[in-house]
C-alpha cells in the first residue's frame, strides 16, 4: 500500500449540507429549518443553560467553590512522639503502625494510605522506620538516637 492511496473507510466521511443553495440541494425555500420560529431565523436560539424561563439547573444546585484534587496524595501522619511507644520492636512498618492503630488502612477516597513520618516529639530507643516520607527533623531524630530512616518506594 502507497500513501498515495489511504483512503478513510466507506461512511466515514459525510458531505456537509449547503443550505439555501437553490433545488439542486434539496434544501430550497426555508433551508431545512422548518416554518417560522425563532429557530429558522437568523442569529436564533437558545443560549446553553436556557429552559424555557424556568429557573435553570445550574441556579437550583447549591453554590459550590473549588474542586477536589482525586490525584492528590494523602499521607496519614504519624509523630516521632508516637514511635517513643514503640521501643520494645525495632522494625517500624506501616503494617505495624496499623495493627497498633496509629493509622487508619485506607484514604476518604478508597486509595491506600502512605505514611509520612514528622518531627514532634522525642525518641530514646534505636528503631528501624520504614514509611513513605519523613520529614529532614523527623530522620535527625531518629537517627540521633542511633536508629535508621527508610523510604518506601
Amino acid at each position: 500500500m502507497k500513501q498515495n492511496e489511504l483512503r478513510p473507510p466507506a461512511g466515514a466521511n459525510k458531505d456537509r449540507k449547503r443550505i439555501g443553495r437553490g433545488h439542486g440541494s434539496g434544501n430550497v425555500k426555508t433551508g431545512g429549518k422548518g416554518q417560522k420560529g425563532q429557530n429558522s431565523r437568523t442569529g436564533g436560539g437558545v443560549r446553553i443553560g436556557f429552559e424555557g424561563g424556568q429557573n435553570p439547573l445550574i441556579q437550583r444546585l447549591p453554590f459550590k467553590r473549588g474542586f477536589k484534587n482525586t490525584l492528590r496524595t494523602e499521607y496519614e501522619i504519624v509523630n516521632v512522639s508516637a514511635l517513643s511507644d514503640l521501643e520494645g520492636s525495632s522494625d517500624v512498618t506501616p503494617e505495624r503502625l496499623l495493627e497498633l492503630g496509629l493509622i487508619d488502612h485506607k484514604t476518604s477516597s478508597g486509595k491506600e494510605l502512605k505514611v509520612k513520618l514528622l518531627g514532634d516529639g522525642e525518641i530514646t530507643a534505636p528503631l528501624r522506620v520504614r514509611v513513605h516520607k519523613a520529614s529532614a527533623q523527623a530522620r535527625a531524630k531518629v537517627e540521633a538516637a542511633g536508629g535508621s530512616v527508610e523510604e518506601i518506594g
